[in-house]
């Protein structure tokens, strides 16, 4: 009797266990992808942060990196989120299905890889350049992650705000409205200024998704 009771505690621990692990990894994916970004960014030759995005990285010789930074993050991020339902019970259902549907737009991002452009890799002609079938679906997954990721941070505000929380509140919706409105700015008028901000917006998002899942491991932890 005593093994028969037994034998479920233990399949329950080795399953939690196993729902940190993810956990951390998500809490990690964020930091990965800036790190990559930033030292590839400021190593490759031909690439400014004023004028390519992160995406075009995933072209020329070295552009498998960036499409594994894709690949691991959004693994890492869709891993975690699968976790939040049983660690941080009582929480928005939706946040795990967003935070899914965002490293879900990440994978999509490594598998429909980007196109060349404004002279990164360099060789290429200065400008926007041709959009390839695998281009514009690479702008389609990004675009699903974007929306996402600005949703859940609409969502959390609200929870916070129905809880008294003002000033997280307001973190979250800044967040939000940052990355909304430097995305929208970057393509309705690119240039150095926009480029820049939407670049340090993906940071700040996936400085928010570290926050985010680090708190849902402290919650489980109590």
């Amino acid at each position: 009797m005593t093994e028969a009771t037994a034998f479920p505690s233990a399949r329950r621990a080795q399953a939690f266990g196993r729902d940190r692990l993810l956990l951390a990894g998500g809490v990690l994916a964020g930091p990965i992808f800036v790190g990559s970004a930033l030292i590839q960014g400021f190593t490759r030759d031909g690439f400014d942060f004023r004028r390519h995005p992160v995406s075009v990285l995933s072209t020329g010789e070295l552009g498998w990196i960036q499409i594994l930074t894709f690949l691991v993050t959004g693994l890492l991020t869709i891993g975690a989120a699968g976790t939040l339902p049983r660690l941080a019970s009582g929480g928005p259902v939706w946040i795990p299905r967003l935070l899914t549907l965002y490293g879900i737009g990440l994978v999509g991002a490594g598998i429909f890889s980007a196109d060349p452009g404004d002279g990164f890799p360099g060789g290429t002609p200065r400008g926007p350049g041709q959009i390839s079938w695998h281009g514009g679906l690479h702008f389609l997954v990004a675009a699903v992650a974007f929306v996402s990721l600005i949703v859940a941070t609409v969502l959390l505000a609200r929870r916070a705000a129905r809880s008294g929380d003002r000033l997280d509140a307001a973190a979250h919706l800044a967040v939000g409205a940052y990355f909304a409105v430097a995305w929208l700015a970057m393509i309705v008028a690119p240039g150095p200024v926009t480029m820049g901000g939407f670049g340090l917006a993906v940071a700040v998002g996936w400085a928010w998704v570290t926050v985010v899942l680090a708190r849902a491991a402290r919650a489980g932890r109590s």
